[in-house]
């Protein structure tokens, strides 16, 4: 069987996390990308890593990106999924990979801002969710 990879885009108006999955939930590339240059970053991973599918957030500009996206890559599998609760996972995802250094950690991670944004992070569990619930693991 072939194993297929997933890529997963947490669309905003500014920037957007973008993640490329194995089917078994292995992290390929995640990364914050700009919305302006956001054709161009798909289909450079596109290229890159062959995935199957793009799993995109149904947030508030998903249906703008999707559109942009339709129109530029015409054969790429969009799947919209439900983004709820996903930046507070994305949160505690960014603390774990990123411990807080110094002084930062003597205060409880539920009460800082990680210092850069996690949009990436929620589009791992973007991916990671759409695996799971298709039973690719």
């Amino acid at each position: 069987m072939v194993m297929e990879r997933i890529a997963a885009l947490d669309p905003g108006r500014e920037k957007c996390g973008f993640a490329v999955l194995a089917e078994g939930g292995e992290v390929l590339m995640q990364r914050v990308i700009e919305t302006a240059q956001l054709e161009e970053e798909v289909r450079a991973a596109w290229e890159a890593y062959g995935f199957a599918v793009l799993v995109e957030g149904n947030g508030t500009t998903s249906r703008e990106a999707r559109a942009r996206l339709q129109k530029a890559l015409p054969d790429l599998r969009i799947e919209v999924v439900d983004e709820y609760r996903t930046t507070d996972l994305a949160k505690k995802a960014y603390w774990k990979a990123k411990p807080p250094r110094g002084w930062r950690r003597l205060l409880p991670v539920t009460m800082q801002v990680p210092p850069e944004p996690v949009d990436d992070f929620v589009a791992v569990i973007l991916a990671s969710r759409y695996i799971k619930e298709n039973h690719y693991e």
